[in-house]
């Protein structure tokens, strides 16, 4: 994943560099959500992948264990205590991994609940940037102030991605839960804070926007570019 977001990143910054000085700074932020959102996308096909995996195999888990199970409940008394040492082993095995399966659907699902927050974030810049660039009420040096502080938190953002990547490589590592739990844990408060701040900054730029309406006809006009009430 780190390799396939440096061969964007990579791509996107050779296209800027052949764009006017005067647009550059307005593409950032647009280069980087495309990064962002391309590699969201990867990883929530590849989470939704591995869940179908880990769900297939809880089934199968659980009708192993269930049929175990019809098979002691059809013992008599000493029969249950001279079952063999190594049904009892089976027994414990598919407990211990039904356990474990579901632990790690519990990481994944909430690896993908981060993604979809991420996916949120770059829609929800996408669409502010677009009205913001149709506001005559904002200079062009302000536009590019814009720019900056959105290329700012989508970088921010843009760093959790290596960190899902982190948590998915640990499933095939030794990794403590306590560890793993730790990173998504700072994951989706990164992603959270990135979110809240950008939405936080969209709505100041809105206020401004209608601060500087001169007539009701202009205030009306701004709050229906923006869907304010």
């Amino acid at each position: 994943m780190r390799k396939y977001i440096k061969m964007l990143t990579l791509s996107l910054c050779l296209s800027l560099t052949l764009a006017p000085v005067g647009q550059t700074q307005a593409a950032i932020p647009a280069a980087i959500a495309k990064i962002i959102k391309a590699a969201v996308v990867k990883v929530i096909k590849a989470v939704d992948l591995m869940l179908q995996r880990l769900q297939n195999k809880t089934i199968w888990l659980q009708n192993a264990q269930k049929e175990l199970e019809n098979i002691l409940s059809k013992m008599k008394l000493k029969e249950i205590a001279d079952w063999t040492e190594k049904q009892k082993e089976q027994y414990r095995k598919y407990y211990e991994e039904l356990t474990k399966v579901k632990s790690i659907i519990a990481y994944y699902q909430r690896i993908r609940d981060i993604t979809q927050k991420q996916v949120r974030l770059v829609q929800e810049y996408n669409h502010a940037w677009g009205l913001f660039k149709q506001d005559k009420n904002f200079t062009a040096s302000e536009l590019e102030y814009m720019a900056k502080v959105y290329a700012g938190i989508l970088e921010e953002s843009l760093k959790n991605i290596n960190r899902i990547n982190l948590i998915i490589k640990s499933f095939t590592t030794q990794m403590a839960d306590a560890k793993r739990l730790e990173i998504i844990n700072h994951a989706a408060d990164q992603v959270e804070k990135n979110y809240d701040a950008l939405k936080l900054f969209n709505q100041q730029n809105k206020l401004l926007s209608l601060q500087r309406a001169k007539t009701q006809y202009d205030v009306e006009a701004i709050k229906k570019l923006y869907g304010l009430p």
